[in-house]
């Protein structure tokens, strides 16, 4: 039996496909105001809980034998990056559980003090790492199926929002690859017990997304470039108001202002030991998108 966190995100519901589609045992943790009609009717188990709550954790693990983390923050790194991840692997090691994956994120082991959700995902790297299970940890850069959204705004206005630096660079994964190399982790020898970067087979500027919008839907972009000192501002504005969501904006505030790629090599590893071709944003766009 496989424990799928964060089942209804763009991430655990490809790899719940992905493990139904192979007839493979699957309980998808999820919210109650979730939904999750679509991993029933594919023959998921579903356990409505709160990742918050230990004891629900608890109930979740009772049974399994892999763990796939792929929950997100929910704007509360504490709680769910952090606190729910630590749960997680204790139950694990109380029950046994044959393998760990475990969803950080690229950068992860930089040391960003400012960013909440960096901080807390390595943290849970480092407790994983020395916990004694076998484990795969995986660290994408962005992801393709956030763009859609914007994509979907340009074909609508032919608008492009970019703040901050336009040149910064970034090796978009594709979220289908992604979920493929999380659930062949389990089973895939070389994948045990290492981290991998994990990133598509491209390293894009910033200011090359909207054109990749462009040739896909044949139109000019306008790009709204307003400077990171924007963000600056209203994190300042939010710090008098909201402290926490001043924080959250921090995680936000770091992923505008850094590089966040692959290696060339990194990625011919990956796909070498994953025999996997990583897809191209372009490519996943389309796939979605073009109409």
């Amino acid at each position: 039996m496989y424990l799928v966190t964060g089942a209804t995100g763009s991430i655990g519901r490809r790899v719940v496909r992905l493990l139904r589609e192979r007839e493979l045992p699957v309980r998808a943790f999820v919210r109650l105001s979730s939904r999750y009609e679509e991993l029933e009717e594919r023959g998921a188990q579903t356990f409505i809980g709160d990742l918050r709550e230990d004891k629900d954790i608890e109930k979740a693990t009772q049974g399994v034998e892999y763990i796939i983390s792929a929950h997100g923050s929910d704007g509360d790194a504490q709680a769910l990056d952090y606190r729910a991840n630590i749960e997680l692997i204790d139950r694990a090691i109380a029950n046994k559980v044959k393998h760990f994956v475990f969803i950080s994120v690229l950068g992860a082991d930089r040391g960003y003090e400012d960013a909440p959700t960096f901080k807390a995902k390595r943290e849970v790297e480092k407790y994983l790492s020395k916990s004694g299970l076998n484990y795969t940890i995986l660290r994408p850069s962005g992801l393709a199926d956030n763009l859609l959204s914007a994509a979907e705004r340009f074909r609508d206005t032919g608008i492009y929002l970019l703040v901050g630096d336009r040149r910064n660079r970034s090796s978009i994964v594709s979220t289908d690859d992604l979920a493929k190399i999380t659930v062949d982790s389990v089973t895939i020898e070389k994948a045990k017990n290492k981290i991998f970067p994990v990133g598509g087979p491209d390293i894009l500027k910033r200011e090359d997304i909207p054109q990749i919008f462009s040739r896909i839907f044949n139109k000019e972009p306008i790009i709204i470039n307003p400077p990171l000192l924007v963000v600056d501002g209203v994190r300042t504005g939010l710090g008098f108001l909201n402290p926490k969501a001043q924080k959250q904006l921090g995680t936000f505030r770091t992923l505008l202002a850094n590089e966040f790629f692959c290696t060339p090599a990194e990625i011919a590893n990956l796909e070498s030991i994953y025999k996997i071709q990583m897809e191209s944003l372009e490519s996943f766009l389309r796939r979605y998108l073009a109409s």
